[in-house]
């Protein structure tokens, strides 16, 4: 029992966003090939989450080329390197399993806005206010469009015309 307990006692994993079930991620996988390591992304959808602490664990679905595809990541294994959110989906369950018997359009989940300040740095945060707000200058200064002008209609559809 000392030894699992000692295994259990480390600092958890701080870079990982916050995601939930719903949510489409790319995980970021390393992968050693004989003496090559490259990246592989897996994207998809989190099914699941389980497990606590050092064990805890996460599962990820995509089709590829029509045939359902699941992995199963350990949330505190050094191999995934990143996970990035793509989108987060508004779901009210913690599995969802249904989605293994839907294809196409139905198994697509609703999206859902939540507050996504803790999952870019402040320096990101900054960076893309500063171009919404050159955006926005710059509609300011360009020129007003000019007014089209419609002729007035009477009830019978002809057009009045000033003689």
């Amino acid at each position: 029992m000392i030894q699992i307990e000692s295994v259990h006692q480390g600092k958890p994993r701080s870079d990982l966003p916050p995601f939930r079930p719903g949510d489409a991620v790319r995980v970021h996988v390393n992968i050693t090939e004989g003496d090559k390591e490259r990246i592989q992304v897996f994207e998809g959808v989190v099914i699941r989450r389980r497990g606590a602490g050092r064990s805890e664990t996460f599962t990820v679905r995509k089709l590829s080329y029509g045939v359902g595809v699941e992995r199963i990541f350990l949330v505190e294994s050094p191999a995934v390197t990143k996970v990035e959110i793509k989108s987060r989906g508004h779901v009210r369950r913690s599995r969802l399993y249904y989605l293994r018997g839907l294809t196409g359009k139905k198994a697509r989940l609703r999206s859902k806005v939540r507050d996504l300040s803790g999952l870019i740095s402040e320096d990101e945060a900054e960076a893309r206010a500063g171009t919404a707000a050159a955006a926005l200058a710059g509609e300011s200064e360009a020129e007003p469009a000019a007014e089209a002008v419609v002729p007035d209609a009477d009830a019978s559809g002809e057009t009045k015309s000033e003689a």
